[in-house]
């Protein structure tokens, strides 16, 4: 890319049509069917942890992963790009089929699941980043995407991982110890 691109001069708003306004359209609906199983999935967790410290380390990581959810839409939305209904409800019932394993517990929670739980965020938000991360990319070429909004959400997925993984690795310590010989 040339030094006029970086510098904002050269900016310009991708004409319509395309393999590549395509592929975006499906990469967008893509991460929004993830996003919609990780909203669902973060407020299940919140919801079950309600009370505790995890609970309350979870809950507004819960409530920016919604509003993550929003921002990917409203994204869409300034990009032309619609919402496949059809890959949102896959989301949805992704998260849904997810709760079916079993986790060693048959009538109560377990400590396994929460683990899971914990688990599968973390890998959603890294995933989340990684599209904040193109969109910022793609931003230096489109005047629809705005590069500062871009970096303030890829900064905030940053850090729901690190909020994410400390609380994995201490749900895996509760988790695992006694598997591991030391409970």
């Amino acid at each position: 890319m040339n030094a006029l691109a970086h510098s904002g001069a050269a900016r310009r708003r991708p004409t319509g049509g395309g393999a590549g306004v395509r592929l975006l359209g499906i990469y967008l609906n893509d991460h929004l069917a993830g996003a919609t199983a990780g909203t669902e999935r973060a407020a299940r967790l919140a919801r079950a942890a309600r009370g505790s410290a995890l609970g309350r380390a979870i809950e507004p990581v819960a409530a920016e992963i919604a509003e993550d959810r929003a921002a990917l839409l409203d994204i869409m939305r300034d990009l032309g790009v619609p919402a496949r209904r059809y890959k949102v409800c896959a989301g949805w019932a992704a998260e849904k089929m997810g709760r079916l394993k079993p986790n060693g517990h048959l009538v109560r929670p377990s400590p396994l699941g929460t683990l899971l739980d914990l688990e599968a965020l973390r890998l959603g938000v890294e995933g989340k980043a990684a599209c904040w991360q193109i969109l910022g990319r793609l931003a230096a070429d489109d005047e629809r995407l705005d590069s500062a909004r871009l970096s303030t959400l890829l900064e905030r997925a940053r850090r729901q991982q690190e909020t994410l993984e400390e609380w994995r690795v201490r749900q895996a310590g509760e988790a695992l110890a006694a598997a591991a010989g030391r409970g």
